[in-house]
């Protein structure tokens, strides 16, 4: 069953900010094997200009598609959550997310288009700040295996 093209343009935001930690930094780093010091020494990200320990490029993924959840779980846009694999992922940056950085994360479902016997389903989201810093922009596509059938 194809997914619902009315759900494209919705947008979901987390209903609280996540705090970045030192912690979560190095447990992330270390679970996908980059062992970049700027990740886990706070002395490695001064010397390299930075005001603490950096987060690595793919760092969002942890937080951003929590908010989009929300669509995912909602029995009207269809998804059979059992069918689904990662199709693409990837960031743009305004500026590194840094430890005690505190960031929301608005989902926004972009396009929603069949691919021979696919869903292919495309989130946005934008990573902000409190005060409504762009941070970084997320783009995420999923696929429903045979979805369209």
């Amino acid at each position: 069953m194809a997914l619902n093209r009315d759900f494209v343009g919705r947008a979901y935001t987390a209903p609280t900010p996540y705090e970045v930690s030192r912690v979560k930094i190095k447990e992330f780093a270390t679970a996908i094997g980059d062992t970049n010091p700027i990740y886990v020494d706070r002395a490695a990200a001064a010397e390299a200009g930075h005001p603490d320990v950096v987060a690595p490029p793919t760092f969002p993924i942890v937080f951003s598609l929590a908010s989009a959840g929300e669509a995912f779980a909602d029995p009207e846009l269809g998804l059979n959550y059992a069918m689904v694999v990662h199709g693409e992922q990837r960031f743009e940056y305004q500026r590194p997310i840094y430890a005690g950085d505190q960031l929301i994360c608005t989902s926004t479902i972009t396009e929603i288009r069949s691919v021979g016997r696919n869903e292919f389903l495309t989130v946005q989201g934008d990573v902000t700040t409190p005060e409504g810093e762009l941070v970084c922009r997320t783009y995420n596509v999923i696929v429903e295996r045979g979805g369209a059938a």
